[in-house]
């Protein structure tokens, strides 16, 4: 049962997107990184906020390219990017991993240079693992959800049973 849910593992789970270290990811050396908006940055359907606003200007000093890649119609994203002002794509179909190569492609960066970061295990974290790219899931903003993805959240609770009862044996 266990491996049959590796593929859609989380290279990384941690609280929020606003806690990653991103100083030390880029000693690392990677890059670039590639955001989901909702319920990652902000709750669904907000503006950016402070918090988002300072995220990205850190992310500018630190020397991170940075590219919003979300499932949502245009005026949606171009709404959130107002503040930002960073590439993005919208309509991406992810999983599908054709955006998240043209992301890379916005941002100079390549797969062993670019990290993921989302809140969605079957969208956002297995597209980029199909796409190669190194992925942290983050806990979502705010419970209040479309109904499809609180149907998709009681799986994704399925799998990150197995995903941490592995973490525990490793």
């Amino acid at each position: 049962m266990n491996k049959m849910f590796e593929c859609f593992f989380p290279d990384n789970y941690m609280a929020s997107a606003y806690v990653i270290p991103f100083e030390k990811l880029y000693e690392e050396g990677y890059r670039g990184v590639i955001f989901d908006i909702d319920n990652t940055l902000v709750p669904h359907g907000a503006p950016a906020d402070e918090r988002a606003k300072k995220l990205f200007s850190r992310l500018k000093e630190i020397g991170f390219s940075s590219c919003l890649l979300s499932n949502n119609q245009e005026a949606r994203v171009k709404m959130f990017n107002e503040e930002i002002q960073t590439n993005y794509i919208y309509n991406a179909h992810k999983p599908a991993i054709k955006n998240y190569m043209k992301a890379m492609e916005f941002m100079g960066t390549d797969k062993s240079s670019t990290l993921f970061v989302g809140d969605q295990l079957f969208t956002d974290v297995w597209g980029a693992k199909r796409a190669g790219i190194k992925n942290i899931l983050v806990k979502p903003i705010h419970p209040k959800e479309e109904i499809q993805i609180v149907l998709k959240r009681y799986l994704e609770k399925i799998v990150l049973y197995f995903y941490k009862k592995k973490r525990k044996t490793q």
